[in-house]
């Protein structure tokens, strides 16, 4: 069981390492701007600000790998908190900005969550 949390916490990681790359580097591709549903126009008055939200992503993404590294409590501690970090912030872009959130960043979060308490 915690072969398959540690891959649940590096798949986690990887999926918001790769919003930080649509959010910071391609936020105005049309890669990006159907991921999210926004229009040229948006896109570009909206750069720094997905760029912002970019970076707090990576942050969650090297939390998460960080917990993996060290591995131990300190390593279990990380994942937790990281884990749970991700599923609030979903929670809350769920609730503020699209319900398509709940499917990309709760669900794994919370199936990652409950990997780590049960190994």
């Amino acid at each position: 069981m915690q072969l398959l949390a540690d891959i649940l916490v590096g798949a986690l990681a990887v999926l918001h390492g790769y919003i930080l790359v649509l959010e910071m580097f391609l936020w105005q591709t049309p890669r990006a701007r159907a991921a999210f549903g926004t229009d040229p126009e948006f896109a570009a008055a909206s750069a720094p600000l997905a760029a912002n939200q970019g970076l707090y992503n990576g942050f969650l993404a090297a939390g998460l790998v960080w917990g993996l590294v060290a591995g131990g409590d300190t390593g279990f501690q990380f994942k937790i908190f990281f884990t749970v970090c991700v599923i609030v912030a979903g929670v809350y872009g769920a609730a503020t900005a699209t319900k398509r959130i709940l499917f990309v960043q709760v669900i794994p979060g919370a199936l990652t969550l409950a990997a780590l308490l049960l190994a």
